[in-house]
């Protein structure tokens, strides 16, 4: 027996009740000894590297090399997407991937390189392979983006996965962005990311290490260009990343450096080069269109683990209404649950739930409900009893279901890898319908077990379907909320087809936002958990998945009137607009915190009430096209590289670029331009960049800019639609998309193009291909510049 182990022991029974704390022990021990028996012994293991190229057989889009000891898959799509994978691996089968995989490139063809190497050229992308097995990645003017030097397997002697090891060499000027959810970000600093789901069991801050989600994609931006790359494998791993440097040593140039090491799965990843809207939009039809939210989870959520009963909810509801304060949705924890059971509610505290949903949805609120993942493992609860029936938990390597401990007690787990699970498991929201919930959010799902010590999650040896052709946890984990997620989502598309679900999931894996968004998780009440908010929410998108947000003041704590006021004013202009808090933190109503923040709250509410059309327009923009709602100011120039090191404001599509405040004491702050001319919102100021500005940032509002030539689709002070146009630079025009859109169902509506110019001392606006707006315009900007 480990000493800490014991120490962790008497630790989890003192801190976590004799209960639950007794249960935290026997999981851990449990887990400990599934993992002992079920999992086959690593023992002695042989290096193995590919060797030389031997023979090469052409094929659509590339070809095969056989090296050695290994052979490498080269396919080039129409796309441009570049695959490739060792050991004969394919694009599928794949959990990342959505459809068929493209279509090759027919005229990329593979043929002979110098030195004994080949290369496939295609319009967008040249692949060089050397005779020892390293991929070059290069643009089609011959500049190499990336250089992958030939992997390193490990097997184990007497058989079974091999775990590799893939360095990967690019520019020195290079940053990297994304692996995920990340609290250091959104540029990612030297230093070892792990990718392995993971609940941190507490309150977390920039720099603690793994979050939630994590993915295997980087986006690498350089002066010569950008390019994603994602390893499609969901087991454990790291990634360690080392920023180049410019004239190091002797003068020359040091590349930056990322060296992958996985626990296993195979050795395989795709590469997209472009500009960033153009990788996006590629990696959107790898991997899924992001699904469109309805227009009322665009507006303001409020929620809290702790509301407790139904009069306390009608009591915060009422406390919006005394204020004049926009409400959207109202979210529902554990507390509502009889006694934290999934799919269950308490009937003392929360009698006449129905009626309260029908009651405020009169009102435009609508009711989410929280979902957990874990299913009390008693005879008696109908979802257990259902489960077990269906044979739907998770099994260790004895046949015996795995068992757990999360709030309701002892639990099990659903396999939602199986797609007759995942059926047995959607059939389940119905109960949620009936009680009147609107929306969803799904928690506890890394999957997260407590334990007193070693991880909180599954043991690795639980035995899971992985759509028929099972394995286990290791490769299991990281897809465990994914096809969670799933099954939520294809269920509420069956038991609500006129509807767009409303669906968040705390964790998840490249392909989320087929199904939905997420949030921060349990993010620190601070000044650091502010940055972080934005962090989490910028690295996000460039994974793919647009829409997220944080919980607004932090999850514990109490936040200052200040901090709450600067993070209340970043979440109105973040696709996901929540405050949220624990059971033992304090309050986050705006009017709990003085009538001065409750004043400026309300002018931040206000304004995203009126930018909702503009909000809707970016969600359609990123079903479409794969951009983010959230962009870094380096989007539509990441050659900048003053753009590329900012990290504290953000584009919030084309139009807007949104300078929030991050530290404490701050009335004014410095802004750093792209390339043009911007104005401030509220004074009309207009600078040109590219600069960087110092602009004022009062405790009212934090500082927003609008591109000169922006039409931006607004709510007028009738209610009804109105184009906000942002007045071209002197001999220039502008331009900007609407999509109008009802507020829910699947109609597609037409994408509305305009264009703004100057005639003569006026701005006129036209809609593409001539005529009038259908909507009154508002010019702003007309003053002397």
């Amino acid at each position: 027996m480990d000493g800490r182990d014991l120490v962790h022991s008497v630790k989890a029974v003192g801190f976590a009740g004799a209960a639950q704390g007794l249960r935290t022990v026997r999981a851990a021990w449990r887990r400990r000894r599934a993992d002992a028996t079920g999992l086959p012994p690593r023992g002695a293991e042989r290096a193995r590297v590919p060797g030389q190229v031997q023979e090469v057989t052409p094929g659509p889009g590339g070809g095969v090399l056989r090296f050695s000891r290994s052979e490498l898959r080269i396919i080039v799509t129409v796309h441009g997407a570049v695959f490739w994978g060792w050991d004969g691996a394919g694009p599928q089968p794949s959990y990342a991937l959505v459809g068929r995989c493209p279509e090759a490139d027919p005229r990329a063809e593979l043929e002979p390189d110098k030195n004994g190497g080949w290369r496939v050229v295609a319009e967008r992308v040249t692949v060089v392979v050397s005779r020892n097995g390293a991929v070059e990645v290069r643009t089609p003017g011959g500049v190499t983006l990336r250089r992958d030097l030939p992997p390193r397997w490990w097997e184990p002697v007497r058989g079974g996965r091999a775990r590799w090891m893939q360095r990967s060499e690019v520019s020195a000027d290079a940053r990297f962005f994304g692996l995920g959810g990340r609290s250091s970000g959104p540029r990612l600093r030297d230093g070892t990311y792990r990718l392995w789901n993971t609940d941190p069991g507490r309150a977390f801050a920039p720099g603690d290490d793994p979050l939630y989600i994590t993915m295997p994609v980087q986006l690498v931006v350089a002066d010569a260009g950008t390019h994603l790359v994602f390893h499609d494998t969901s087991w454990d791993g790291t990634v360690a990343l080392r920023e180049g440097e410019e004239g190091a040593g002797s003068g020359h140039d040091r590349a930056g450096m990322c060296e992958m090491r996985m626990d296993g799965g195979p050795l395989r990843c795709w590469v997209i080069v472009g500009t960033p809207a153009r990788v996006l939009h590629a990696w959107s039809s790898l991997t899924g269109a992001p699904a469109l939210p309805p227009a009322w989870a665009l507006g303001h959520h409020h929620a809290r683990w702790g509301f407790g009963s139904e009069r306390e909810v009608r009591r915060i509801i009422a406390g919006y209404r005394e204020h004049d304060l926009p409400l959207d949705a109202v979210h529902l924890d554990i507390d509502h649950y009889d006694a934290h059971q999934v799919f269950t509610v308490d009937r003392e505290r929360f009698p006449r739930l129905p009626a309260l949903a029908e009651e405020l949805q009169r009102d435009g609120i609508r009711l989410v409900s929280i979902v957990d993942a874990a299913v009390k493992a008693e005879p008696g609860n109908e979802v257990y009893d259902s489960g077990t029936a269906h044979d739907a938990f998770v099994r260790d390597a004895s046949g015996q279901p795995v068992r757990g401990v999360v709030w309701p007690g002892e639990v099990v787990y659903p396999d939602f890898t199986h797609a007759r699970v995942r059926k047995w498991w959607g059939g389940l929201y119905e109960e949620r319908l009936a009680q009147g919930f609107a929306g969803f959010w799904h928690d506890m799902n890394e999957p997260t077990s407590f334990a007193a010590f070693g991880e909180p999650t599954l043991p690795r040896s639980a035995r899971h379907d992985l759509e028929g052709r099972g394995g286990d946890h290791r490769e299991a984990h990281n897809v465990y909320a994914l096809y969670m997620a799933r099954a939520g989502y294809e269920a509420l598309r069956e038991l609500a087809p006129r509807q767009r679900p409303f669906l968040l999931s705390r964790s998840g894996w490249v392909g989320l936002q087929r199904y939905g968004g997420t949030w921060s998780g349990d993010i620190a009440t601070g000044w650091p958990g502010l940055r972080a908010s934005l962090s989490l929410v910028m690295g996000l998108g460039l994974c793919g998945v647009p829409y997220s947000g944080p919980d607004v003041g932090g999850f514990d704590g109490s936040p200052s009137p200040e901090l709450y006021l600067r993070w209340f004013q970043l979440g109105a202009y973040l696709p996901l607009f929540r405050t949220h808090a624990s059971l033992r933190a304090g309050r986050r109503e705006p009017w709990e915190f003085g009538a001065e923040v409750l004043e400026h709250a309300r002018v931040a509410l206000v304004e995203r009430r009126r930018l909702l059309p503009y909000f809707l327009t970016l969600a359609h923009l990123a079903r479409r096209t794969g951009a983010p709602y959230v962009r870094p100011v380096w989007w539509g120039s990441p050659e900048d590289r003053a753009l590329r090191d900012c990290e504290d404001a953000f584009l919030l599509g084309d139009c807007l670029l949104v300078a929030p405040v991050l530290d404490p004491g701050t009335d004014r702050r410095a802004v750093q331009l792209p390339r043009g001319l911007w104005y401030d919102t509220a004074t009309e100021e207009a600078y040109e960049g590219p600069a960087q500005v110092l602009v004022d940032a009062p405790l009212s509002r934090i500082p927003v800019l609008a591109r000169a030539g922006a039409v931006i689709p607004t709510r007028g002070t009738g209610g009804g639609p109105e184009l906000e146009v942002w007045a071209p630079a002197r001999g220039r025009t502008g331009a900007g998309l609407v999509v109008p859109d009802a507020g829910d169902g699947w109609e597609e509506p037409e994408i509305e193009r305009y264009v703004a110019r100057w005639e003569g001392s006026r701005v006129v606006v036209e809609r593409e291909g001539g005529g009038e707006p259908p909507h009154p315009v508002r010019v702003r900007g007309l003053g002397e510049r």
